[in-house]
């Protein structure tokens, strides 16, 4: 583990390659799974603030189970809060292309103009999962099977995990936390790098 502040960062973070292949995985990590996109606190009140916005943007079937569920619900496992689920298959926010590939209609709508906050910060992170403790906030590689194409994307693109991910670390934690974070693995690089 690399510590940078009062974060724990997993060094997978710099030794796994990964660049989404949409073409391959048609967007499975939004159709997979137990339950919806892990959701930060803050973001709930954004998600009821919006739903008039992006509601053209969503399935008639997103639509339904948000309105029967709530913009937000949580995990009957550990209480978290997540993204409701359509029947237990896709994210409610979730559409799908002609070629059946999955889009957000949060961030459509975002790349739109009609909302100003692109989409959860768990989906925009993936393959990057944070989970806050009262002492530091752990920031780990998730290995999931859905995401195998995305694996060899990146390897066969030389793009590891924190280069794939600038743009959400830097939402998420800000420019310098960033920069410290390339330099922390260039020297990681230097040491144990191939």
């Amino acid at each position: 583990m690399i510590q940078i502040d009062d974060k724990l960062i997993s060094e997978e973070i710099f030794s796994e390659e990964f660049v989404c292949n949409l073409t391959k995985c048609k967007g499975a990590c939004c159709v997979e799974g137990d339950v919806g996109a892990p959701l930060d606190k803050n973001e709930l009140e954004i998600l009821d603030s919006i739903f008039d916005k992006i509601k053209p943007y969503l399935t008639q079937e997103g639509i339904k189970a948000l309105e029967e569920q709530g913009t937000w619900t949580t995990d009957p496992h550990d209480g978290m809060y997540v993204t409701p689920m359509v029947e237990n298959r896709e994210c409610a926010y979730v559409t799908f292309d002609e070629k059946g590939i999955t889009k957000c209609g949060i961030e459509k709508a975002y790349e739109d103009g009609a909302v100003d906050w692109q989409k959860p910060i768990s989906c925009h992170l993936y393959p990057i999962r944070v989970t806050e403790y009262s002492a530091f906030t752990a920031l780990n590689y998730h290995e999931w099977n859905v995401c195998s194409d995305a694996c060899t994307l990146g390897k066969e693109l030389q793009v590891p995990v924190y280069k794939f991910l600038k743009t959400p670390l830097i939402r998420k934690y800000g420019e310098e936390f960033y920069n410290v974070l390339s330099g922390a693995a260039d020297e990681w690089k230097k040491e144990y790098g191939s």
